[in-house]
Formats: C-alpha cells, structure tokens, sequence
C-alpha cells in the first residue's frame, strides 16, 4: 500500500473526501492526538539512546588526546588535524542520509551505520600510530555522517512538525547525555586502565545499542513511508490517513533565505562544538591545571548547562507554537539572542585569569549556544513535506559539519604557537563567539521559516503542476 491508497470508511467501501481544515497534504490536524503518546516517547527515547551512543564516539578523542599524545608523540597541531579529518569525512557522509533513506529502511539502516561505529576504531587498539588514528578516525566520521539526519527522521516520523521543539532537544541533548553520564566513566577508564580500555567499552555500548534497536524500533506515522497513524487506544476509533504532499525542488528548499542563513548560524555553533568535543578536556589539564580524572569529570559541565536550557527551551517553544506563537519567534529569534550571550561570554574569555572563572564562562557561553540545534533544525525540518526531511535534514547538518573542519585544527595551530596553552584556547574561544554573534545578526536579518515554508509549498504545487500537464 502506498500513501496515495487511502482506507475506506464506508460499509459501502467508498473513500470520503479529506475533511475541510485539513493541514497542507491533507494530513489530518487531530492526527498527533491518535499516535500513543506513551510509544512515541518510547520510541524518541530510543533514538536517543543512540544519539547518546553518537555523541560518546565523538567526545571520546578529547578525552583520550593527551595520553594518545604522550604514547605517540603528537603536537597539538597533529591533534587538532585528527579532528578536523573527522569532521572531514563526516561531511561528506552527511550527504548520504538521503540516498540511505531511500534504500534502506530507517530501522536497517541505523542498525548498520551503528555497527561500523562499533568496530571502526578497534584497529587502533590493537597498532596504535598516527596513521591508523587519522583512518580510523575518519571512516568513524563517514559512518557518523548520515546518522544525525537519519536520526532526526527517526524521531520526528513519531511527531507532527509543531510539536518537535521538545523531541529536537532530547536529541540535541545526548551530545549532553553522553558528556555528563559516560565523559566521568570514560576518564576513569581511561585513568586507570588505559585509553585502548576506553574505546573497547564504547564498541560493547554500541553493541547493547543494536540488540534494543532490533527488539524495540518501529517507525512512526509521520513519513512519507508511513500510510496511516497507528490505532489508538480505543480499538473502534478510526484509523487517520496520510495524504503525501508532492515534493519540492531541492532548490527551493536549498537556497531558501531560512536555509542559507541557518547554515551560516549552525557552522559557527557547531564549530564551538566541535572544539569542545575535540580540546575541552585537554584545556582544562594543560591550559587550566586540573588533573586528568578532574577535567574529563568537569567535561560535563557545560553539558548541563546546555542540556538544561535545551530542554526548557524545546518544552516552551511547543507550547508557544501550540497556543499560536510564530515559528520566527521561537525557532529563529530565540536561538539567536543565545548565541548572541554566548558570543558576549567568549568574547573576555582571554581576560580571565581564575581557572574556576574561565570553567564558568566557557560553560555559560556553550549553554546559550546550543539551544540552537533543538530550536532551528525544527525550524529546518519544516520547510519541507514530510518525503523530504531525510535529505534536507542530511543536507543541513553535513553542511553544519563544515564548521568541524577548520576549528579544531585552528585550534590546535593557536595553542601550539600561543605563549602559554591556556592563552591559544582562549582565544580560540574567543573567534567563535565573535563569528557565532555575526551568523545570530545574519540568521535575525534573513530567516522566516513561516515565509519559506509558503514558497517552498508553491513551487512544489507548480513543479507539480508542470509534471502533470508534461
């Protein structure tokens, strides 16, 4: 069946029309309130599981860099290298997230790219050099790169588009998750039976990962493969049917000015992520002065802050839209006046001479920022009809990844040529708060997702148009 076919209701067998009020595509408004809310959430948490299992992979060189360094003799420039590379083929993998979606299903494919995660590092642990960190490192990166979007999609398949502020932030906050839970575990391991140690635990978490994916995952109503919404509770209520909408030209959503200028935005933010991912722990040991054990523990620290404001933000930016706030205000202005703390914070980070103090303000600054990622992939993902959030979701964030390129290794060359570490990550810091502030004012200046959302409809309806008259 496909989801053109749609289910009669009549003893007769005929189809009725879609009710009038029905949303853009004829999917039905009261759709969200059939969907078992209780196995919705189920299956986000699910996701997030992953994500959480994503995210740890990724934090785990930062946490690992300097004893990988002293056995290896590695600069911080070679370090930084290795997270760029990463980011590299991350990219490049992000641009795979459509293509996959379209050849596998989300459950197969997810179960696959999570299985390369698990074994992709383990050749490091058995002949540890530079060169087999730099390869190992970046087929993790390829194999990483079309889960965000596939994972996104995942999730949002169990939840119509006004209310994904709040599934957004719970995904958004694994890389969170993964900090304040598995960041302690994995320094400790790390302290006391060595960084190999690390990375075996890791590939058993992915493992644990696969085995309650194929047990619990089905895929939710809210895709272009789904027909119609679950039954509810209630046996006798009808089932609700799904109208696919025609799908858009790629470059009506590509180059719409919500897309563009949030790409901007997400490239700056997540280059602070990715230097915090990459060199957090090590600013803390070598710029800082805390131990080993005490900076991968304090790795967390500005995960909860971000985590926090993720969630509140993601909880009452639904509600905002659920009682009729635009999605300008709370999906683009919101983000931005966040960014625009964040930027303030980082901006007298080399100011800062207390180590507690500087902990404060890269915690608070990061915090602010990441409320960017729940708020304005919402905001991306509703550009487009429900077929074309894989690609357009595997679109954004493999450009997002652009900003993993050059910050860590940046960073790696600013500290090794700085007069003391603390003084080359500060100021690192510092010039991604100062671009972050620039993407916010361009982001206020040129996205409307209301306004994009409209065009973006129409010319799918006239590129529909014209096939249909061809």
């Amino acid at each position: 069946m496909t989801t053109a076919e749609l289910a009669p209701d009549k003893k007769d067998g005929s189809t009725p029309p879609p009710p009038a009020g029905a949303a853009p595509g004829g999917m039905l408004p009261a759709m969200g309130n059939i969907v078992n809310s209780k196995r919705a959430w189920a299956m986000t948490g699910l996701v997030t599981f992953l994500y959480v299992v994503n995210y740890a992979d990724k934090a785990v060189l930062g946490i690992i860099a300097q004893p990988l360094a002293r056995e290896l003799g590695l600069t911080s420039t070679q370090i930084g290298m290795v997270g760029s590379l990463f980011f590299l083929t991350f990219t490049i993998g992000g641009f795979m997230a459509g293509a996959l979606n379209k050849l596998l299903t989300l459950r197969w494919a997810l179960l696959a790219l999570c299985m390369m995660w698990s074994i992709v590092m383990l050749p490091l642990v058995i002949s540890a050099s530079l060169a087999a960190l730099i390869i190992c490192r970046m087929l993790l990166g390829l194999a990483e790169g079309p889960s965000s979007a596939l994972m996104h999609t995942a999730a949002y398949s169990w939840h119509p588009p006004a209310k994904r502020g709040l599934p957004s932030a719970l995904l958004a906050g694994s890389a969170s998750v993964a900090k304040i839970a598995l960041a302690p575990v994995l320094a400790f391991i790390t302290v006391e039976f060595g960084w190999r140690a690390a990375i075996l635990a890791l590939s058993g978490l992915g493992v644990l990962w696969m085995v309650c994916w194929v047990t619990g995952w089905t895929e939710g109503p809210f895709t272009s493969k789904a027909v119609k919404s679950p039954k509810s509770d209630d046996s006798a209520a009808p089932a609700t049917i799904v109208h696919e909408e025609p799908s858009a030209p790629w470059r009506s959503i590509l180059l719409s000015r919500t897309f563009v200028s949030c790409c901007v935005l997400i490239m700056a933010v997540y280059s602070l992520t990715t230097v915090v991912l990459t060199w957090l722990p090590s600013y803390f040991e070598v710029g800082l002065g805390y131990t080993a054990l005490q900076a991968g523990s304090m790795f967390a620290l500005p995960s909860v802050v971000g985590l926090a404001l993720m969630l509140v933000s993601g909880a009452v930016t639904d509600k905002m839209i659920a009682r009729g706030a635009r999605s300008r205000v709370v999906r683009i202005i919101v983000p931005c006046v966040g960014v625009l703390i964040c930027g303030s914070v980082l901006l007298f980070l080399p100011q800062i001479g207390t180590p507690a103090l500087a902990v404060a303000a890269v915690s608070i600054g990061y915090g602010f920022a990441a409320i960017v990622f729940p708020l304005v992939n919402s905001a991306i993902s509703e550009l487009c009809p429900p077929q074309q959030t894989a690609g357009t979701m595997g679109a954004f964030l493999a450009i997002m990844a652009i900003g993993g390129l050059i910050a860590p290794y940046a960073t790696g060359v600013l500290v090794d040529n700085a007069a003391t570490a603390a003084e080359g990550y500060a100021q690192a810091f510092q010039a991604i708060g100062v671009v972050g502030a620039i993407g916010a004012v361009l982001v206020l200046i040129f996205a409307n997702p209301e306004r994009d959302k409209k065009l973006i409809r129409a010319a799918a309806q006239s590129a529909n148009a014209a096939t249909s008259d061809a």
